[in-house]
């Protein structure tokens, strides 16, 4: 078979199957009709003698052939589309390109603000969008381009580019007037006396319930939320205690007392991911280079 009787579509076809493991996913991210793709495929299948893909619960995995062709594809996808980027042109005056953000609640509050301000400034007519994720599918998501880039404390998440933005830490948030904030003790006297307090936790942060496992008081957790921006009226009409990050919890008002205990995990670093995939567009490039600009070094 020559390289000639390969429609560059079917490649791209090829590869999103390839990543999402399913033709109907695939077909959303390329706009095609299902029906459509998997006539692309048989198609494909039939130029490469294989059925490169087979049906597994849930959607469908590679064959061995399909495994070997994935990352030639990729990278020769990848440098097609970086070659016709690099002449693209991106004004963020005039453009009305919107990009699509992964944020948690505590990086909204973190992060919005500022970079919407200097969006406003610099792209009047740009739009951002907020995008949750599931941790699992955010490299996908990138390389995709169902999201632009990524914002956060994501250790898991791998086979990206990105840069580190701030380096923070959990501290413990309690409301004014508490009693254990009365009686200002340190070190081990501090940990000792959280084994006193009950806790609500986050699920997106994932560490802070971890710290509580490791302080040997998860059994003293009485509250479990979603969103850290609830924590602030929790915290303040109860004797509960909130792990959270540092820089989230001195942005709040005044009526608060925060602790910074040495407890285990207590320190992160909070990146700003990207896909390789997309590195050289220039609408890319403009809002990474604003986003660390503004963020980058900062707590």
């Amino acid at each position: 078979m020559h390289v000639n009787d390969i429609d560059l579509n079917l490649l791209r076809l090829f590869d999103a199957v390839f990543r999402a493991r399913s033709v109907s996913r695939a077909a959303d991210t390329l706009n095609m009709t299902q029906p459509a793709a998997s006539q692309g495929l048989t198609r494909l299948r039939a130029l490469l003698h294989d059925p490169l893909f087979i049906r597994a619960p849930g959607g469908v995995q590679p064959t061995p052939k399909a495994q070997r062709l994935a990352e030639p594809v990729r990278r020769a996808l990848s440098g097609i589309e970086e070659a016709l980027n690099e002449t693209a042109a991106f004004d963020p005056g005039l453009s009305r390109r919107t990009f699509h953000l992964h944020m948690s609640d505590s990086g909204e509050m973190r992060f919005l603000p500022a970079l919407m301000a200097a969006v406003r400034e610099q792209a009047p007519n740009v739009r951002l969008e907020t995008r949750r994720v599931p941790r699992e599918q955010i490299t996908e998501a990138l390389d995709t381009g169902r999201i632009d880039f990524a914002f956060g404390f994501l250790p898991t998440v791998k086979d990206t580019r990105r840069v580190q933005l701030i380096r923070d830490r959990y501290v413990v948030l309690l409301r004014e007037g508490h009693p254990l904030a009365a009686r200002r003790r340190t070190g081990k006297a501090l940990l000792a006396a959280m084994r006193e307090l009950d806790f609500v936790g986050v699920r997106s942060h994932a560490d802070t319930l971890r710290i509580l496992q490791r302080l040997g008081v998860d059994d003293r957790l009485r509250l479990v939320t979603d969103h850290f921006t609830v924590l602030p009226s929790i915290v303040q009409s109860t004797d509960l205690a909130a792990i959270m990050p540092g820089v989230i919890a001195r942005g709040f008002d005044r009526g608060y007392t925060i602790l910074e205990p040495d407890f285990p995990l207590c320190e992160f670093t909070v990146s700003l991911h990207w896909s390789r995939r997309f590195e050289v567009d220039p609408g890319n490039q403009w809002l990474r280079e604003l986003a660390v600009g503004l963020f980058s070094g900062t707590d």
